[in-house]
């Protein structure tokens, strides 16, 4: 899994891994088979819509200290 942000902490967890820093758009590359991830998964898991249990990418991130490119900004 990939996240695509502007700004991460200096220290990420184990299993997240910059892939690229390019003009002010960082890649992140999640190793989501590791099992600190899962944890983090499953404290993170809400019903996102009724019957339907996931993990918002904007809470992952916020979790992480991740600023998340917001795809929805009209530039």
């Amino acid at each position: 899994m990939k996240l695509y942000a502007t700004s991460i902490p200096q220290a990420l967890p184990s299993w997240a891994t910059v892939i690229s820093n390019n003009a002010g758009l960082i890649e992140v590359e999640i190793n989501d088979e590791d099992p600190g991830f899962h944890s983090i998964i499953e404290e993170l898991s809400t019903e996102i819509e009724p019957g339907i249990i996931g993990v918002k990418a904007g809470d992952l991130c916020q979790r992480l200290s991740i600023e998340m490119v917001d795809t929805n900004e009209e530039n």
